[in-house]
């Protein structure tokens, strides 16, 4: 019988996400080797051209669009306040003009491509949140992708070439099949993990088991699920 091979440790990373940035941000301070044993990988919103490549590779497909109510936007608006200030960041919330997340998020193949890739996240995390850059603008992602050492006129035509789209969908495949509903998204093993408030679980879960596993005891009473319409916490993006 042949051995089941194990996947690495995965991080699903999204340049949009306030939540990924503090997560990210989190990481390195507390855990940073932990973001050298993780295979990262992109979820982002796919245009049309996107989502009907991803149709066409595996019917069926879709990538996880949840609407959000304007009270949860008013709520994440504070919450990310909070967050921000207990990290001791002052963050400028961009406006995105004319929301394209491809420029950004493709760009990220071409920077994995020179060993770059977490230098991409990082500085396109900083320009977003810290100086109120509009990463969806393919001019700002050209300049920004320039200043890491990427060639311009290539990061231009990310968007435009078939074989870095490819890998777009392919990453998008992947987002589907591990079952990523949003960011920030952790899977070690078997387990995953979602959203900030998890991150500490995911770098605990690399530690080997130091302690004896308590006596199991009765379960504590859940209450009935009610109706629901969303899926999100204050601790991710979803």
């Amino acid at each position: 019988m042949t051995a089941r091979t194990t996947k690495p440790p995965r991080f699903y990373f999204n340049l949009r996400s306030p939540y990924n940035f503090f997560a990210l941000a989190d990481l390195e301070r507390d855990h940073p080797e932990l973001l050298d044993r993780v295979e990262w990988r992109p979820f982002w919103e796919p245009d049309p051209t996107s989502e009907k490549l991803l149709t066409d590779a595996s019917p069926g497909a879709e990538f996880p669009f949840h609407p959000m109510s304007r009270a949860k936007q008013f709520y994440i608006l504070r919450d990310v306040r909070r967050l921000a200030a207990d990290r001791g960041l002052a963050l400028t919330w961009p406006v995105d003009r004319k929301p394209w997340w491809e420029p950004a998020h493709l760009t990220w193949f071409l920077a994995e491509r020179e060993g770059l890739g977490r230098t991409w996240v990082e500085r396109a995390g900083r320009a977003r949140w810290l100086e109120g850059r509009d990463i969806c603008d393919p001019d700002v992602v050209r300049e920004l992708a320039e200043e890491i050492g990427l060639d311009g006129a290539e990061v231009d035509q990310a968007p435009h070439h078939p074989l870095v789209r490819e890998q777009g969908v392919r990453a998008l495949l992947d987002v589907h099949r591990d079952g990523v509903f949003g960011v920030p998204y952790f899977i070690n093993g078997s387990e995953p993990y979602w959203g900030l408030d998890r991150v500490t679980d995911f770098a605990a879960s690399f530690a080997p088991a130091t302690v004896p596993a308590a006596a199991a005891t009765e379960p504590p009473a859940v209450p009935a699920a009610g109706r629901t319409t969303d899926m999100s916490h204050a601790g991710g993006c979803g």
